[in-house]
């Protein structure tokens, strides 16, 4: 399990890195200020799980039982249903696509979720 997150968080790391400094210089005059807001939303979420991902993945060494898995996993879904979600809404500007993000928010969650209870089933 640390070897996989450890490689998610690598590569959430260096794309969200990428995307942003993407949305930075190359989408400045391309996209409206709104579609930026919602694009760095996007790039916001996918560095914060990126770190969440890194927790988990040094937890998972240290903390017995399927929970801290399941965080992991859970935040590697909600980077990309959320975050990519709102990349093609704006790359795309095809509005339906927003519908998806919620999935991603709800997964995030579920990642905290799981999270905690392992903390709480900590002796």
């Amino acid at each position: 399990m640390l070897r996989a997150f450890l490689l998610l968080t690598a590569f959430f790391g260096f794309t969200g890195v990428g995307l942003g400094a993407f949305a930075a210089h190359g989408l400045k005059g391309r996209l409206s200020s709104d579609y930026l807001a919602i694009f760095h939303t996007g790039v916001t979420y996918q560095l914060v799980h990126t770190l969440a991902l890194l927790g988990v993945a040094l937890l998972s060494t240290q903390l017995s039982g399927r929970l801290v898995g399941w965080a992991g996993g859970l935040f590697a879904l909600g980077i990309v249903l959320f975050s990519g979600s709102l990349y093609a809404l704006t790359l795309t500007g095809f509005s339906k696509l927003g519908i998806v993000t919620p999935f991603g928010g709800l997964a995030f969650l579920g990642g905290w979720l799981c999270l905690g209870l392992a903390a709480w089933r900590l002796s």
